[in-house]
Parts: C-alpha cells; sequence; structure tokens
C-alpha cells in the first residue's frame, strides 16, 4: 500500500469514529429531555402549579397584575421563581398564560395569568404546601390552580366543638 493510501484510510477511520460518537452524544441528550418549568402536581388542595422540581408555586396577594411587590426580606422568605430563556410547560397547563416579567432588580420571574410565582423556604421536600393561606409582607400567599386561579385551603373538617381542636 502507498503511503498516501494508508493516510486516506486513517483519515476516514476517524472521521467515521468520529461521526458515530456524534451521533450517539445527539440521541442521548435527546433522550434526556428537560422537565417542563412548570408542571402539576395533586395535593390536599387539588392540583396545584409547580416548578420543574416539584416544589409548590405561591402568588401574592398584594403584588400587581404581571408585576411583583416582593423583594428584600420577603423575596428571602419567597424566592421568586426564577425564569429560564425558554420556558416550557407540561401537558394540562396553558402555555399562553405563562409570562416571563422582569423584577426590579433586573431578574426575571414566571408569572402565570398575572400572579409572579414564588417558592416557600418553609416547603421542605416537594409537594409541601406550608406557605399556603400565609399572611405576610402584606398579603396573603397562595396555590394556583392549572386555571391560574388562587386555591384557597378547604376548610377544617374537624368534628370537635373546640375551635377546630379535636378532643376539646
Amino acid at each position: 500500500m502507498t503511503r498516501i493510501l494508508r493516510i486516506s484510510l486513517a483519515a476516514l477511520l476517524v472521521a467515521v469514529v468520529a461521526g458515530a460518537a456524534v451521533a450517539t452524544a445527539a440521541s442521548t441528550t435527546a433522550a434526556k429531555a428537560k422537565p417542563p418549568t412548570l408542571k402539576l402536581r395533586s395535593t390536599g388542595l387539588g392540583k396545584i402549579l409547580v416548578d420543574k422540581q416539584g416544589r409548590t408555586l405561591y402568588a401574592f396577594g398584594h403584588d400587581k397584575k404581571n408585576k411583583s411587590r416582593c423583594s428584600g426580606q420577603c423575596a428571602g422568605f419567597w424566592p421568586p421563581a426564577t425564569a429560564p430563556k425558554k420556558p416550557t410547560v407540561a401537558k394540562g397547563i396553558s402555555k399562553s398564560k405563562l409570562k416571563v416579567i422582569k423584577r426590579g432588580d433586573g431578574s426575571r420571574q414566571l408569572s402565570y395569568n398575572g400572579h409572579p410565582l414564588y417558592r416557600y423556604v418553609g416547603d421542605g421536600k416537594p409537594g409541601d404546601t406550608n406557605g399556603e393561606n400565609i399572611t405576610a409582607f402584606g398579603g396573603i400567599w397562595r396555590v394556583l390552580s392549572k386555571a391560574g386561579k388562587t386555591v384557597a385551603k378547604p376548610p377544617s373538617t374537624s368534628s370537635g366543638g373546640g375551635g377546630g381542636y379535636p378532643g376539646y
């Protein structure tokens, strides 16, 4: 074999191996699709909006439509749901109700049906709703339904006569 033929065959082999590696990487990336930015989760409050990690999202009663009024210490307890470059929604959630708003500090926050979205530091694990019905920082914090409406905590089902404390 001539030297040129050997070099050509070696170059062809390198190209085939590189092409196979790229194809494998592309199929692996496609198989690991990112979870949607907003999802639904069934809780004791019904189906509510959660982030891609399954953490409950809240609306602040003091906010204006698509305008956050929670900053400083408030945002420390209720971190804004930050918006990725291209937010996505899971099946059952309206993409047209999802907006990305600009906060006073210039960061991007998710808003759904006019409600800026937040997490609550008191929620220890995905699915917790410990922030529901808390009055703090000038407003009431509520979870949201897939329609983008605030969900009120259901009334107590206690049958005791002592103000909701069983046995009194």
